[in-house]
């Protein structure tokens, strides 16, 4: 026990370190300014969340995206009606998002395997449709909820904050939501969602997560009720993603339905295998490859290819600006839909797969060294 504690606090302080020291040693590679940061903080929290669902019990939910949205929903609402102060917002979000969890979670499980992501998916196009037609008075159609002059912000009234010509910003008790202050804030609650999840992995409890995934029928043989597990496995995951929704509201006070779309839902999916499902870090590591492209690739025109090429002879630097041209810009998804038919053809396991491959190549290169560099010594001695 003492060992699993010291293991657990040695993992939390090493990544703590490189999560609050990311503006630095990003920076250099170009995604080191607050926007980027603050995506990469959120969507790791979306991903985490959803990897104690897919990676520990196998269930392929193809509409965690609702929960997304209607975290982002109740935390405008809760920037309207009370206070400008996230922490409030935070908290109704991640509630919210556990109750709606809950209800699409105690149907949607009653089926499993393709059936359960249809149901899933069905469900977040219901809310994805509901959000731009009927539910429009809460929701503001497709225009989004926005902050208004006019909204009540009862609390805010009460503890005398004056009102002002200009919309309000959000904030942490005075500590501005934007800029870097913006991304330290949404980095402790992902290195608090990094402890829980790690928390989830090493218990008994996610111990019979993983057990459902290996072989839910022989668990139901000996008289093992699953369903509670899946529940709550469920419902913490969706209220991992409704707290990634409110950290989205709370950066930029915005809550529209794209977020609810299912290529959200898609693109969560494709950070957890792209990462390594199953594993703590794949997921972030996902996040990282995924919305560098998405920002970074996304951005790069011809004449930047230019400036890279520009050490090459001339004939040179128009062929490989031509070629390079097709697989950033516009076409970086195409560079990201080449790794990721290169990651699951050759590492099934995710990114995490090839770094522990090439930890064990590496550990059996160094070992074989000095076996061959103790046996000279013996030799020698000899």
């Amino acid at each position: 026990m003492k060992e699993l504690l010291k293991s657990n606090l040695v993992i939390m302080v090493i990544f703590a370190v490189i999560v609050l020291t990311a503006p630095a040693w990003l920076t250099p590679i170009g995604a080191g300014y607050p926007d980027i940061l603050q995506k990469f903080a959120i969507f790791g929290l979306f991903a985490i969340g959803f990897n104690i669902l897919f990676g520990l019990t196998g269930y392929l939910s193809f509409g965690h995206a609702a929960f997304l949205g209607v975290g982002s929903y109740t935390a405008v609402w809760s920037f309207k009606l009370l206070t400008m102060n996230v922490l409030p917002a935070i908290i109704f979000s991640t509630l919210m998002a556990g109750v709606f969890a809950l209800v699409i979670g105690f149907i949607s499980l009653r089926r499993s395997g393709i059936y359960f992501s249809i149901l899933t998916l069905a469900f977040a196009q219901m809310s994805y449709s509901l959000a731009y037609s009927v539910l429009t008075p809460i929701t503001n159609g497709e225009t989004g909820l926005q902050l208004t002059l006019a909204d009540p912000r009862v609390v805010d009234g009460m503890m005398g904050i004056p009102v002002t010509d200009s919309l309000p910003t959000t904030n942490l008790f005075g500590l501005a939501m934007s800029g870097y202050s913006g991304f330290y804030f949404c980095a402790v609650l992902l290195i608090v969602g990094f402890y829980v999840s790690l928390k989830i992995f090493r218990s008994p409890y996610g111990m019979k997560l993983r057990a459902i995934k290996s072989n839910q029928t022989r668990m139901k043989y000996t008289g093992f009720n699953t369903r509670p597990y899946l529940l709550s496995a469920f419902v913490i995951s969706g209220m991992f993603a409704g707290l990634a929704g409110a950290l989205m509201a709370a950066t930029d006070p915005l809550a529209g339905a794209e977020r609810m779309q299912w290529t959200a839902s898609g693109e969560v999916v494709l950070m957890t295998i792209l990462g390594g499902m199953g594993t703590l870090i794949g997921p972030l590591l996902g996040v990282g490859i995924i919305k560098y492209f998405e920002n970074i690739f996304s951005a790069l025109n011809e004449s930047a290819l230019h400036e890279v090429f520009s050490f090459l002879p001339g004939w040179l630097e128009e062929v490989m600006v031509w070629i390079s041209h097709h697989f950033v810009g516009e076409g970086w998804h195409l560079t990201l839909g080449t790794l990721f038919m290169l990651v699951v053809i050759f590492l099934p396991g995710g990114v995490m797969e090839g770094i522990t491959r090439l930890s064990a190549y590496l550990k059996s290169k160094f070992k074989g060294s000095d076996e061959i560099t103790s046996e000279k010594v013996s030799e020698d001695a000899s």
